[in-house]
C-alpha cells in the first residue's frame, strides 16, 4: 500500500533519475533573456521569467521555427531544471515566439555526417526532457500559438495542460519524409484516442486546434488575442493553491494510471490519508470551516 514517503520517493526516483542523467550536461548558468539581457542570454535559444510561482519558459529561435535542435533541448531542460524543488516555483509555462510553437528536431542534425552517435544523444535527451516533464513536481502548461508538429507536437502532449490559439494545428509527418515519428507517437498516444494517434502518424496529416481539443491532445482552445490571458489565468490559479499537495496529486495521478482499478483506488486512498497528513492539508480544512483563506506553507 502507498505511503506519503513511497510515493514521494517514487516521484523523486523518477525525477532524480533524470537529474542526475541530465545533470552532466546543464551549463552552470542560469539566464534570464530580457530585452537588455546579455549577449550570452541573447545567444541562448530559450529565454526564461519568473513571477509570483510563475516560471515562463520561452522557445525563442523563430527564425528556425523553434526546432528542437540538441542545443534547445539542453536549454529547456536547464531552464526546466533550474531550482525545480524551490517553494517560489510553482507552475511552469511553456511558449515560443513566432508563427510555429516548434517544428520538431532539426533534420540538419539528423544526416548521416553527424553519424549514429548524435543521433542518439538527440532522441536520447529528447525522450529525457519529455519524461521530465511529466515527472516534474510542479504542472507544466504548454501555450501554444500555431504550428506544432513532430517532437513539437511531442512537447505539447508530454505537458499537463495545453491551451491553444484558434490558429494552431498538430502534426507527426514524419512518415512523409521517410522518418516515422516513432517517439512522439509515445506521447501522442498516451494523449489521444489510439485510432486517431494512428491516422497522424500513418498519414502526417495536421490537425486543427479545435480537433485537438475533441481528442484530448490539448486542453482548451480560444482565440489568439486571448491566448496569454487564459494560459495565465489558468497558471496563477495553480501559482495560489498549496505547493505540496499539487505536487503530491501530480505524482499520484500519473502513478495510479498505469495499474489496475483496484490497485489505483487503494493507492490513491492512502494519498488522501497522507494528504490529510500534511501541514497544508489540515490548513486549506481549518480555512474552509473558519470561513477564511488558507495560508499555505508550501
Amino acid at each position: 500500500m502507498a505511503t506519503l514517503a513511497g510515493l514521494r520517493a517514487w516521484a523523486a526516483t523518477q525525477y532524480g533519475y533524470l537529474q542526475r542523467s541530465l545533470g552532466a550536461q546543464l551549463p552552470a548558468v542560469f539566464c534570464s533573456q530580457s530585452s537588455g539581457g546579455s549577449a550570452r542570454s541573447e545567444a541562448r535559444p530559450t529565454s526564461t521569467r519568473q513571477r509570483d510561482g510563475i516560471r515562463t519558459i520561452v522557445l525563442s529561435d523563430p527564425k528556425k521555427r523553434n526546432a528542437l535542435s540538441l542545443r534547445m533541448l539542453k536549454s529547456l531542460q536547464t531552464d526546466i531544471l533550474q531550482e525545480a524543488e524551490s517553494k517560489d516555483l510553482r507552475v511552469i509555462v511553456i511558449s515560443a515566439e513566432g508563427p510555429v510553437f516548434s517544428s520538431g528536431h532539426d533534420l540538419k542534425e539528423l544526416t548521416e555526417e553527424h553519424g549514429r552517435d548524435y543521433h542518439t544523444e538527440v532522441f536520447q535527451t529528447c525522450s529525457e526532457v519529455m519524461m521530465l516533464i511529466r515527472n516534474h513536481p510542479v504542472p507544466v502548461i504548454a501555450m501554444v500559438n500555431g504550428l506544432a508538429t513532430a517532437a513539437g507536437c511531442q512537447l505539447v502532449a508530454s505537458c499537463d495542460i495545453a491551451v491553444a490559439s484558434d490558429k494552431s494545428s498538430f502534426a507527426t509527418p514524419g512518415v512523409n519524409i521517410g522518418l516515422f515519428c516513432s517517439t512522439p507517437g509515445v506521447a501522442l498516444g498516451r494523449a489521444v484516442p489510439r485510432k486517431v494517434a494512428l491516422e497522424m502518424l500513418f498519414t502526417g496529416e495536421p490537425i486543427s486546434a479545435q480537433e485537438a481539443m475533441l481528442h484530448g491532445l490539448v486542453s482548451k482552445v480560444v482565440p489568439e488575442e486571448q491566448l496569454e490571458e487564459e494560459t495565465m489565468k489558468i497558471a496563477k490559479k495553480i501559482a495560489s493553491l498549496s505547493r505540496p499537495v499539487v505536487s503530491l496529486g501530480k505524482a499520484a495521478f500519473y502513478k495510479q494510471l498505469s495499474q489496475d482499478l483496484r490497485t489505483a483506488y487503494s493507492l490513491t486512498s492512502q494519498v488522501m490519508v497522507d494528504n490529510l497528513a500534511l501541514q497544508d492539508g489540515q490548513e486549506g480544512i481549518n480555512a474552509f470551516i473558519q470561513k477564511r483563506k488558507p495560508t499555505w506553507s508550501h
